[in-house]
């Protein structure tokens, strides 16, 4: 297997190599146990001068040895340091342990092995998955990660503000706060009410350097802006503004396909995705398909024809431009027999100024809906998370 036939050089590569491979600082290896499953290393520390913990005086005289099992990172399997520490005596009688730079006080594994676990977490796995990895339980695996701590401690020029479902912490949604400019999650908030956010957003002192605000079209997010912002510029969110246009334009066709016999109900059913994909990317078997709907139902190719108007409002060049299509477009389509688009003009009349400030900024709740759905694998992974501590560390590691 070598090409050494002496065994103590054979000892030796081995030892060298490990030493090389475990890269501790002052770590002396005496023993290599290589087993099929487990790999023990025998290691000592050098001697040398210690300062006694009572009286502060110099002291190398050793009173006796403990070995102490310390659970190390794997290398390909399940590794254990064996250390041999020594205990100094002092002259006025205290006895210690001396010091090292790799076994934290009271611990039985390795820093690394402690910096490995919580790393870990930055993967959307379960706690029992990373356990299992470094051949130690789930709890311990959390507890692990409890020495992560994340509190923002200043308010960027941009804030995002939206709502998920957590379930976790008693309430059944919790509220994140991100930076969209950055790409940050800044914190993970335990419920959505009005009362709570407006008294955690005014513990910042920076409030005042916050020049946009971007939520979706909840009335209590924006009049949490207005209290804890009142110099920031509100934006609505594109997305939530473009999806009441599409919700009402779906109202419709579900009323047109009710007074539909059953063979076209169908049909509309299983063709209602054309009338969500753009226009300009239908192909021209999909345009016959659709001109077959309208001519059964007149009314649907008029909320089409609406829903396409809106996006071309919502790609207007500028806030001036914006503000004048928005308002033609209101007016058309109240004017037309659509009761289905009633709530999303109302909409769109109260979040007016909203809506023609998102034409001037590149800020979304786009990077938001990405963490959200990050969230939602993690739930699915870990089978819900009660304890909102826990989820929201989860939550802001996985997305730094």
């Amino acid at each position: 297997m070598y090409p050494y036939t002496n065994p103590k050089e054979v000892s030796m590569l081995m030892t060298d190599y490990t030493a090389e491979f475990l890269n501790l600082e002052d770590v002396i290896i005496t023993n290599v146990e290589n087993l099929s499953d487990q790999l023990h290393i025998h290691i000592e520390l050098p001697r040398k001068n210690h300062i006694c913990p009572r009286c502060g005086t110099t002291t190398d005289r050793i009173h006796d040895y403990r070995m102490q099992v310390i659970k190390d990172v794997p290398m390909a399997r399940d590794t254990f340091l064996h250390l041999r520490k020594r205990r100094y005596r002092c002259a006025c009688g205290k006895r210690f342990f001396e010091q090292n730079n790799f076994l934290p006080r009271y611990y039985r594994v390795t820093s690394r092995l402690v910096a490995e676990i919580i790393f870990a977490f930055k993967k959307v796995v379960s706690a029992k998955e990373i356990g299992y990895r470094f051949n130690v339980s789930g709890m311990t695996a959390m507890r692990y990660f409890q020495h992560y701590n994340h509190k923002p401690t200043a308010l960027p020029e941009v804030i995002s503000l939206d709502e998920f479902k957590g379930n976790s912490g008693g309430q059944k949604y919790n509220s994140i706060v991100a930076d969209p400019s950055g790409r940050k999650v800044m914190d993970i908030l335990p419920d959505r009410y009005e009362g709570n956010l407006v008294k955690y957003f005014s513990q910042f002192d920076s409030r005042c350097n916050v020049k946009y605000f971007v939520c979706d079209m909840n009335p209590h997010f924006r009049q949490v802006a207005k209290i804890c912002f009142p110099q920031a510029t509100i934006v609505a969110d594109k997305y939530h503004v473009i999806r009441q246009t599409y919700w009402a334009m779906e109202r419709v066709r579900k009323n047109e396909q009710n007074k539909l016999p059953k063979r076209h109900r169908k049909y509309f059913k299983k063709s209602r995705h054309l009338l969500m994909k753009p226009m300009e990317k239908l192909t021209d078997d999909e345009m016959y398909q659709l001109a077959l709907m309208f001519e059964i139902a007149p009314r649907l190719a008029d909320a089409y024809r609406i829903k396409n108007d809106f996006l071309s409002v919502i790609r207007s060049k500028s806030a001036a431009e914006g503000k004048e299509a928005l308002a033609d477009w209101l007016f058309s389509v109240e004017v037309m027999d659509l009761p289905e688009f009633h709530d999303c003009t109302k909409a769109y009349h109260n979040w007016f100024h909203e809506i023609i400030n998102s034409l001037e900024v590149p800020w979304t709740n786009g990077f938001i809906e990405g963490c959200n759905n990050k969230t939602k694998v993690l739930k699915r992974i870990c089978y819900g998370m009660r304890n909102f501590d826990n989820f929201r560390k989860r939550i802001l590691f996985c997305n730094t």
